[in-house]
Parts: C-alpha cells; structure tokens; sequence
C-alpha cells in the first residue's frame, strides 16, 4: 500500500511539475512577444523595418518569430518558445502581442 501511494504521488508531482513549466514557458512567450511588438512599433515610428527589430529582439529572448504584420501605425507579433519536452509533452508554446503609435 505504501508503495502504491508513494507511486501515485510521484505520478501527481511529475503531472504538477509539467503544468508549472507550460505555465513558465507561456509568460516566457507572452514577455517575448510583448518586447517585440513595443520594439516593432518604436522602430515602426522611426521609419525602420519593424519586423527585422521585432525578429531580432525576439531571437535575443529565446524564442522564434512566427508572424509579423504591419498596418499603418500597428505591429502585431506572434511568437514561439519551446515548451517542457519531458513526460510525453512535447508542444511548443505561442503567444500574440499588438502594440502601435499614434
């Protein structure tokens, strides 16, 4: 019995572990993604090319650029960031961010 309950809270420590690691990885993609949206839109108003500053300060917070879209003074950023590959997850974590001039 001892064995047993000492298994099924290993098992509830591993699944408790993941969630915590998706949910730092998450913020993690939401922080990049944030930065790289406000820097877009700063370069965007200095008439530079906000999707090359957006992807640069992306890449130096340790994730990857999926799309950039420029309107007229908005930037809209979608990013990627590698998620916990451990205990058979193996998703990859995305966040959006928008941000412009005026």
């Amino acid at each position: 019995m001892v064995v047993a309950c000492v298994g099924v809270l290993t098992l509830l420590g591993a699944a408790c572990a993941v969630c915590a690691a998706l949910v730092v990885d998450h913020r993690r993609a939401q922080s990049a993604a944030d930065l790289a949206a406000l820097a877009g839109a700063h370069a965007l108003s200095r008439g530079e090319d906000a999707c090359a500053v957006a992807a640069g300060l992306a890449s130096a917070n340790g994730s990857r650029l999926l799309t950039c879209a420029v309107s007229a003074t908005d930037v809209r950023i979608s990013v990627e960031v590698a998620g916990p590959h451990w205990l058979g997850q193996y998703a990859d974590v995305a966040a959006v961010s928008r941000a412009g001039w005026t």
